[in-house]
């Protein structure tokens, strides 16, 4: 039997309340627009619309969200705000994004914090725009830190039933006897780091250390530095800035996909979480020993001149940006060596730590199979032995370690069919790209990272792919960002069944 009216309508209403919630963020491009002489009509445009949709979805009756109608939910909800904040780029209409696709991709770029783009001129789009682009995506990090610990959790999704054994929090969703309450400290602590992170951007232009740094590039920067998105409104990226920006930017973003349950317990004075995490201990080294590891084949590169503090710093910023996903670029890493391109490359696949703003596989993911790895081992030499994988003191479910095991698995899987379809995408559309083009632009938007190499480089843009090919990276982005199972689970025929 079909789902019934009342489980397709309590998703319906609570997509609408999101809607809804979305023309609170829309009034920034307007206040933008009217402070620089521009027209507010994109973004009161979008408003209506969202406003309108919202309030009639919202009418619909809303009974208790069950999994079913949490992953229907879920799916809409990140589709349908890129769909919403696609429609000022398409309604001002400059440049690219006369084009829909280009809007729509921009759009699904932002609300997924990819950051990934198709603008080719910078200075050809009005200040509100490029400002929207940056609110955008601050919300999809905002977002998806409040999905994994309010909803995703309970699907066992987005690593979130690992977060619980590395946090010491026996359930994320309940670090106050509401999840609103969690919502509310954990969305406090993230606005909280976005402030600190414009105050310190500005502070550094005020004092003469970034001299180009205005008060519109502080919050610019500061609201896609701590969502870990990256969005620019330079063409150049971080690397329109001083050295000084860039060490603190890699601040920013290491803090962003850091655990901010970690983070919570860090701010309450409690460092004993954070420095017993396991995941954490993983996660800086993963991020020192790649820094020293592209360091040094930058050092022995005959094409890259630069002095020993560029050096470390172009390696630092561009490890922390991949990992993290971010996808900020210091320096154009296209004109680096082989190697340095193919340890940035293999970074993709990596990821911040669960229960942050990140993206990709994520670091807990990885700290589970190499200790499920490590116990196999061990145990193929010893049958007889007993060997559980601990996570500190506590024990992982096997049916954790399994599901981990088939993420990882499946989203290689998905990596893998995007790259195929792209080569053969771009063959049929008379635009083809690289094998390497299009495995790094395949990785890049399936993991949510942005950059990739090639055409799409750091300081390149996706608007060169043929319009079909950008359709399928939009999906793999939308797929992505949601981490897979959501949007499976919709396609599989028992979900329509009782």
């Amino acid at each position: 039997m079909a789902l019934t009216s009342v489980d397709i309508r309590s998703s319906l209403s609570v997509l609408g309340a999101i809607l809804q919630w979305l023309t609170v963020p829309l009034a920034v491009p307007v206040l933008v627009a009217v402070v620089y002489g521009e027209s507010p009509a994109p973004y009161l445009l979008a408003i209506a619309v969202s406003l309108g949709v919202g309030t009639l979805l919202a009418t619909f009756e809303r009974d208790r969200i069950y999994n079913r109608e949490a992953f229907l939910t879920v799916s809409l909800a990140w589709l349908s705000i890129a769909v919403v904040g696609a429609i000022p780029l398409y309604v001002e209409g400059t440049g690219v994004f006369a084009s829909p696709v280009n809007a729509l991709f921009e759009g699904m770029s932002g609300i997924t914090t990819t950051g990934a783009t198709v603008i080719r001129d910078f200075d050809a789009h009005s200040q509100a725009l490029l400002m929207w682009r940056q609110v955008l995506q601050w919300l999809g990090g905002l977002g998806v830190l409040l999905l994994a610990t309010a909803v995703l959790s309970r699907l066992s999704v987005a690593g979130a039933q690992l977060m619980e054994t590395e946090s010491r929090t026996k359930d994320v969703t309940k670090l106050t006897p509401g999840i609103e309450d969690t919502a509310r400290i954990l969305g406090a602590l993230y606005l909280a780091l976005t402030a600190a992170a414009a105050v310190i951007l500005f502070l550094l232009g005020a004092v003469g250390l970034a001299p180009n740094m205005t008060a519109f590039d502080a919050v610019a920067h500061a609201f896609t530095a701590i969502a870990t998105a990256g969005f620019s409104p330079r063409a150049e990226s971080i690397g329109a800035f001083s050295p000084a920006v860039q060490w603190a930017v890699v601040v920013f973003m290491v803090v962003g996909a850091t655990n901010f349950v970690l983070l919570y317990a860090l701010v309450r004075g409690d460092v004993t979480r954070l420095r017993d995490s396991e995941e954490f201990h993983f996660y800086l080294g993963i991020l020192i020993t790649a820094a020293i590891l592209v360091g040094g084949l930058l050092v022995v590169d005959p094409g890259f001149t630069a002095g020993g503090e560029e050096t470390a710093r172009h390696a630092v910023f561009q490890v922390a940006s991949i990992v993290t996903t971010t996808g900020y670029a210091s320096t154009d890493f296209n004109t680096w060596s082989a190697g340095a391109k193919n340890v940035l490359f293999v970074l993709m696949f990596v990821g911040g730590m669960a229960g942050s703003t990140t993206c990709s596989i994520k670091t807990l993911r990885w700290v589970i199979v190499t200790k499920s790895f490590w116990r196999d081992l061990n145990v193929s030499a010893h049958p007889n032995s007993v060997r559980p994988v601990r996570l500190g003191d506590e024990v992982v479910g096997e049916d954790t370690v399994r599901d981990v095991y088939a993420y990882t698995l499946v989203a290689l899987v998905f990596f893998i069919l995007g790259t195929v379809l792209l080569v053969a995408d771009g063959e049929r559309a008379g635009a083809p790209i690289t094998e390497f083009e299009a495995l790094s632009a395949a990785a890049s938007m399936f993991f949510n990272i942005g950059p990739a190499f090639g055409r799409a480089g750091p300081f390149g843009t996706y608007e060169g792919f043929a319009r079909s090919s950008k359709l399928l990276l939009i999906l793999l982005m939308w797929i992505g960002r949601i981490e897979i199972v959501p949007v499976l689970v919709l396609v599989t025929p028992t979900f329509w069944r009782r």
